[in-house]
């Protein structure tokens, strides 16, 4: 998996290339921990996204929840692939995806 960030402002926008999984998952945690300080608007793009499993989902729930205190969240870019287990997972009713 590959993180790449941009901000500006307090908006952020983070692609995440590849696949979101339990190898992969603590490493997107991590970076978000000190990546929100200050951020009111977080984008995930997940145009290059292939795939995401709980261990995805649980990182961004938790982003979803520090966002709800402090901004808000939403997904771009979501395959059907990743939309599919979003929907399964009952994920779609809990996030913004544009």
């Amino acid at each position: 998996m590959e993180i790449k960030k941009e901000q500006n402002g307090s908006a952020l926008t983070i692609k995440v290339i590849g696949r979101l999984d339990a190898g992969s998952a603590p490493e997107l945690s991590k970076e978000l921990t000190t990546a929100l300080d200050g951020v009111t608007d977080l984008t995930f793009d997940f145009a290059e996204l292939k795939y995401i499993a709980s261990a995805g989902l649980r990182v961004l729930l938790v982003a979803q929840k520090r966002m709800n205190k402090q901004g808000s969240m939403k997904l771009i870019n979501v395959s059907e692939a990743v939309l599919e287990v979003l929907d399964m997972t009952g994920f779609a009713s809990l996030m913004t995806i544009a």
